[in-house]
């Protein structure tokens, strides 16, 4: 560090830039409607409006971690924040949908950089006796905007249009950006000196491209066929990186380190079962409870607002009991959560249904800054960067794998039909099946979690 460094505003800029990524990513969903109408975009491009962005974070974010110590995680961080403003500008004037998802593309690659070194410097700045608060407030800036995407971009479309959805990320960005020139001092550079694999890069990122668009498009022959290639190409990246003299992603992290493994296993199957949450509670709600938009986002916002609330209790929580103990315990909650839910049909009370969200968010606060901290106490401090861009690479990975069984699973009982009154008895089946699958992942997920072993 070349200067004393404040630790509140380091707290800010990095709990601000964690609210910004999930922001970018969730608040597309209410506008693709129209965006589509305005661009005459089938179903299958206007999906990869969101899925660019996933897809983009996700490939680069290991890449820009290892960058990130060896050439400075400011630095990174403080590009992703410049691209990111480049790209939300450019995305308000977007004259057609090519232009439009090129430029989510570039949006997910600052947001890789960003989540690549947000956290790194976080656990850099903070000591281990206060790292679990400081993480968990940072998480709750995640759930923040997860939670608050929908709702304000729903009253930016309804009121400004859909471009207006991407001007609302420039106030932030320039406050961020002001922010870091002015007030953080010091740079965090553990690997300097080492070079870049290339290589191994390209493989990790093409491979994850594969799987992510071959779930996109499950269960066509060819969906099949890119989640193979994808499996292949990561074997193939895995034993690359133990013979290479500068891994991209040092193996030894999980073949030495049972705390780093087994929490990156819990923090996947974790993702992989909770995000497609939305996207059935969000089609029950609003087909067969006939609930409109605006009342559905309402009683989805009760699980993001309840992490949020409780992520920094149980951040906290961590720094005095062992984290696995307090991870696991939230592990547990969202078994019941998800449980609960698989339970649901066209008589269930609303209560009912808002009891099982809170239960699920309360088991993801829980479960999800302890896991964090578990993550970042286990790693020397030249590798921060690498394990926070990797346990964003389980997050992102496990959402796209959630919404691949999600799609699965209802091509299965439904086919490739719209969800009409006719439908309905068999889409509730589907939604079912599905949260026990879902139920049945986590509860597997306790014993990883439990697994890990101790931190301290």
């Amino acid at each position: 560090m070349n200067n004393i460094v404040n630790k509140n505003i380091v707290l800010l800029i990095t709990t601000m830039s964690s609210f910004l990524a999930p922001f970018m990513g969730s608040s597309v969903f209410i506008g693709l409607p129209s965006i589509g109408k305005e661009f005459s975009m089938d179903v299958v491009m206007l999906s990869w409006v969101s899925t660019a962005y996933l897809l983009a974070a996700a490939m680069f974010l290991v890449p820009f971690g290892k960058i990130a110590d060896i050439y400075g995680r400011k630095k990174i961080f403080q590009y992703g924040i410049a691209i990111d403003i480049i790209a939300s500008i450019l995305l308000v004037f977007s004259f057609n949908e090519m232009e439009l998802i090129a430029l989510r593309v570039m949006q997910g690659i600052g947001a890789a950089m960003i989540f690549g070194t947000g956290m790194a410097i976080l656990t850099s700045v903070y000591p281990p006796g206060e790292r679990g608060k400081a993480l968990g407030i940072n998480v709750a800036g995640v759930y923040l905007g997860l939670s608050l995407g929908p709702v304000v971009s729903g009253f930016l479309t309804q009121h400004f249009g859909w471009r207006s959805i991407f001007a609302s990320y420039l106030p932030l960005e320039l406050i961020i950006i002001a922010l870091i020139f002015l007030k953080m001092n010091g740079e965090w550079a553990d690997a300097k000196g080492e070079k870049l694999d290339m290589v191994g890069s390209a493989v990790y990122g093409l491979s994850l491209a594969a799987m992510m668009y071959g779930f996109s498009i499950l269960p066509t022959i060819q969906g099949t066929q890119l989640i193979l290639v994808s499996i292949i190409g990561l074997v193939a990246f895995v034993k690359w990186e133990t013979i290479t003299r500068y891994p991209v992603l040092d193996m030894n992290l999980f073949l030495k380190n049972l705390v780093f493994t087994f929490s990156m296993i819990a923090a996947l199957i974790n993702y992989s079962a909770t995000f497609a949450v939305a996207f059935f509670i969000s089609l029950y709600l609003q087909n067969i409870k006939g609930f409109d938009p605006q009342t559905a986002g309402l009683i989805l916002v009760a699980q993001p607002v309840v992490m949020a609330a409780f992520s920094p209790v149980a951040g906290r929580l961590s720094d005095r009991i062992e984290p696995r103990v307090v991870a696991s315990a939230g592990m547990a909650f969202t078994t019941a959560g998800l449980f609960l839910l698989s339970f649901l049909n066209v008589a269930t009370a609303v209560e009912y249904i808002v009891a099982s969200l809170i239960i699920l968010g309360f088991g993801f606060a829980l479960f999800s800054s302890p896991n964090v901290n578990a993550v970042m106490s286990s790693v020397e401090k030249k590798f921060y960067g690498v394990a926070s861009a990797t346990l964003g690479t389980m997050r992102l990975t496990g959402q796209m794998l959630s919404m691949g069984i999600a799609t699965l699973i209802v091509a299965v009982y439904l086919g490739n039909v719209q969800i009409t009154p006719v439908y309905y008895p068999v889409f509730i089946k589907s939604m079912n099946a599905a949260f026990l699958v879902f139920a049945v992942f986590c509860f597997f997920g306790i014993f990883a979690s439990l697994a890990r072993g101790k931190v301290r």
